[in-house]
This record gives structure tokens, C-alpha cells and sequence, in this order.
């Protein structure tokens, strides 16, 4: 099951993402297990950068896995805050800049990473092709 939950942002995530979030996670080969978004704004995603990164900056999402197997778990913290900055930055749309934050949290769990130049162009095309796929 995935939810929506939000600390200190209004509740503005259309709940229509999940049925979207859910087609990546089967087509990805994987079961959905209990995935928890959490939209916040950036202090809030800050504090858990610091806290359980040990990184002094902020970022538009932070995932924690909880996978077993091919069941993906975990929590998606995203900041709405940044997102918005990020699209404004990018000449984004920001409901496009959203579903690639939002598709980047379910690939992560579904076990892409990012940290390498050839991992983050991985990622970029997984997160391409999804949002194409977005009715």
C-alpha cells in the first residue's frame, strides 16, 4: 500500500500518483509492500539529512529502504518546497518536476542508485521513460 502523509505543507499531492507508483513498482518486476511518502518542507527534510545523514544540506528527497526480496518498502520523504525551486531553476512544469521526484523514490527502492555518473544516467532514463508512461 502506498500513502501520503504531510509535516508543515498543506495536503496539495493528488492521491492519483499512486496508481501510477504502483504500475512502476510491477513493471519493475517487484511487489508492493507498505511505501509511506512523507511531504514536507525544507527545514523538515533538512533536520532528517542532518539527523540521519549526516548531510548539512538540502535535497528534494530522502529514501529509506525497508526492501525484502522483491517486496518494496520503505519511507519517501520529499520536499514540496524543493521541488518547487528545483522546477522554477530547471524551466520545469512542476507537476513534472514531482513525478520524477516521486518515480526517483520508487527506483531507489526497486534498487537503482545514483551515486556514479553512469548510475545517475541510469536513473534519469528509468525516470524518463515512467513520467512518458504518466496518463
Amino acid at each position: 500500500m502506498i500513502q501520503f502523509f504531510y509535516e508543515n505543507v498543506p495536503h496539495s499531492v493528488n492521491t492519483k500518483y499512486i496508481k501510477w507508483l504502483e504500475e512502476i513498482i510491477f513493471a519493475e518486476e517487484k511487489k508492493l509492500g507498505e511505501i509511506n511518502y512523507i511531504f514536507c518542507d525544507d527545514e523538515f527534510l533538512l533536520k532528517i539529512n542532518q539527523d540521519y545523514l549526516q548531510h548539512d544540506y538540502y535535497t528534494d528527497i530522502i529514501t529509506f529502504d525497508s526492501v525484502k526480496g522483491k517486496t518494496i518498502s520503505g519511507e519517501i520523504f520529499v520536499s514540496l518546497q524543493r521541488i518547487s525551486d528545483n522546477a522554477s531553476t530547471l524551466s520545469k512544469n512542476y507537476e513534472e518536476e514531482l513525478r520524477r521526484v516521486l518515480a526517483h523514490g520508487i527506483l531507489h527502492l526497486c534498487g537503482y542508485k545514483d551515486k556514479t555518473e553512469a548510475q545517475e544516467i541510469e536513473m534519469r532514463s528509468k525516470e524518463d521513460y515512467y513520467i512518458a508512461r504518466y496518463n
